[in-house]
């Protein structure tokens, strides 16, 4: 088995149990508020704007020997590069000030989140980070675009009130492909676990900022 296998196979449990979350469940019917859908973009503001950053520190902090993959980082920090104001841009198309958002503070499972990927990388070991990109990305391809549709239908939303959500869909499939490249790559036992684990952390504290949307 290849390690990206390996890495879907030991995370599924957790996989599911994100998807449990109530918000997720109600938003693949359709059954959301344009609150709620405001509330998600706040928190994916928070921190699709650090993953730029926790990409240049990976990169910095990976070794000579591992040059290939900071090759691999270089090219997703241009793909990424910017994300965070289509996630600005659809809070306004709805309706909503995009500035009052940019000032806010995050959720407090945001900002453990967040704050987990740095310690990982800086502390831990950096290609923990991979854990985060796995489940991220996972997510949004499985998720994305269903939800975008049912919540457009719902609320009666423009399409460029999705343009984050859609982006990262179905027609992001090429980038998972890049991402399961690099993965079978990594053949030192340490740092498969390593990443194994920090996905399974991930799941839990991106399911935990979900839920925080209806606290």
């Amino acid at each position: 088995m290849n390690f990206f296998d390996q890495l879907q196979t030991e995370t599924e449990q957790q996989r599911v149990e994100l998807f449990s979350a109530p918000i997720i469940t109600r938003a693949l019917q359709g059954d959301v508020t344009t609150d709620d859908y405001i509330a998600f973009l706040s928190q994916a503001y928070h921190h699709v704007k650090h993953t730029v950053p926790l990409l240049m520190a990976t990169g910095s902090r990976l070794p000579e020997e591992l040059e290939w993959l900071r090759v691999g980082v270089g090219e997703y920090i241009e793909e990424e590069t910017g994300h965070q104001e289509w996630v600005l841009n659809d809070v306004a198309a709805c309706g909503a000030d995009k500035e009052q958002v940019r000032r806010s503070k995050p959720n407090l499972a945001t900002e453990l989140m967040v704050s987990y990927a740095y310690d990982t990388v800086h502390r831990i070991n950096p290609l923990g980070f991979f854990g985060m990109v796995h489940v991220l990305e996972g997510t949004s391809i499985s998720l994305a675009d269903s939800a975008a549709d049912n919540i457009r239908s719902a609320l009666s939303l423009p399409k460029d009130a999705f343009s984050y959500l859609y982006s990262h869909g179905s027609l992001d499939q090429d980038h998972v492909e890049f991402f399961k490249g690099l993965m079978n790559r990594i053949d030192r036992p340490e740092d498969q676990a390593q990443i194994v684990d920090s996905a399974k952390v991930f799941y839990k504290l991106y399911g935990d900022i979900f839920r925080s949307l209806t606290n």
